[in-house]
């Protein structure tokens, strides 16, 4: 579910007559400028070579344990089905890479630091896009008159990486994230699903050429070849989706990463251009882009929530946050404040954070 309401009134087409569409298309683009989104485009419906890909994905078992890929029949891949009069789509970024005094770089070569994905350093952008987008289409309503529509922001079964490589807000790059040829990629996406005969943008061309960087520096080969991931081995799936044990040979390779991993899109050269971004919201909260592991693994599970409040990283819950931790804190240079750390919490943890809690204990002792 979107979280948005569907808005069933069909738009009036004997109305459209009177309504110049390529000016309303280059009207959308302004006020979601002035919302705060650095780009829009547009495109229809056709997603025929994404559904290709999807299919051969999900046949492949690349999406591990998230069933919710393989559900919804073609929804996913036929706009149309999941919005029944859907005839172009509205797609949009908003830049969210924060401004710090860390070095991204640095923090993962500092081995007792936390390593958060940048996007979830600040309030979860979910509640950000989404409030943004439906302001948008209530500008366009009060500007054309009632149409039907739908809001998305990674939230419902939409291809939205598909539909932005159409509208022309990038490519998708061998990593599988979208990339904006003089922006990079550190941004986020959301969609506006319209029943509105709008003029369709250019689709992205593919600038990846043949560099391999991020297939090259990915550290547990999760792109096992160019556009292809193997969600199983990615220490973003291993560390966010994935509820169970993280597998024991793969856990070595995480590192101080405990909430997703960007490394393939911090080697990525197009990231250069980058900008970061202007969204106070997506600013470092709780001091989460340098935090210490140990500081952050004595946080109770009333801390955690607490704290977490707004942020996506709440999603995971609390025992999987102290197994992503733990895991970290394994492959931390020996200490003995590590060991201390992990003995006190290893008797109160529940079963499967404390497993990981164990496997840590035992990797410190091997380095000292």
């Amino acid at each position: 579910m979107s979280g948005i309401t569907n808005h069933s009134k069909r738009f009036n087409n004997a109305h459209s007559k009177n309504i110049d569409f390529s000016r309303i298309a280059q009207d959308i683009k302004t006020w979601a400028s002035d919302l705060g989104f650095q780009q829009t485009g547009i495109t229809n419906t056709r997603l025929n070579e994404a559904e290709s890909h999807l299919l051969n994905w999900l046949k492949a078992g690349h999406h591990g344990e998230m069933a919710y890929m393989a559900q919804h029949g073609s929804k996913r891949s036929r706009p149309d089905e999941l919005l029944p009069g859907t005839i172009t789509i509205l797609s949009v970024r908003m830049d969210y890479f924060p401004e710090s005094d860390v070095d991204s770089h640095q923090l993962l070569k500092t081995e007792n630091k936390a390593y958060i994905a940048r996007y979830a350093l600040g309030r979860d952008y979910h509640k950000v896009l989404r409030q943004r987008l439906q302001k948008l289409a209530t500008k366009i309503e009060h500007a054309i008159g009632p149409f039907a529509y739908r809001v998305f922001t990674d939230s419902a079964p939409v291809m939205e990486k598909a539909i932005g490589e159409k509208a022309g807000i990038g490519w998708i790059g061998k990593h599988s994230n979208l990339i904006h040829e003089k922006q990079g990629s550190w941004f986020f996406l959301g969609e506006i699903y319209t029943d509105l005969p709008l003029p369709i943008d250019t689709p992205a061309n593919n600038h990846c050429g043949r560099c391999t960087s991020c297939i090259d520096i990915c550290p547990t080969n999760a792109i096992i070849a160019p556009y292809q991931v193997d969600a199983r081995r990615c220490i973003s799936y291993l560390t966010i989706e994935l509820r169970g044990s993280i597998p024991e040979e793969l856990r070595p390779f995480l590192g101080n990463r405990i909430y997703g991993c960007d490394d393939c899109q911090l080697i990525c050269p197009w990231n250069r251009f980058a900008s970061t971004t202007k969204e106070k919201d997506f600013l470092p909260r709780h001091n989460l882009d340098s935090a210490d592991l140990i500081d952050l693994f004595a946080w109770s599970e009333s801390e955690f929530l607490s704290r977490m409040e707004g942020s996506p990283i709440r999603r995971i819950g609390y025992e999987c946050w102290l197994r992503n931790i733990a895991v970290a804190l394994g492959n931390a240079p020996a200490s003995d404040a590590i060991l201390e750390a992990l003995n006190r919490r290893l008797e109160q943890a529940a079963e499967m954070p404390k497993e990981h809690i164990q496997w840590a204990i035992n990797q410190q002792h091997k380095k000292i």
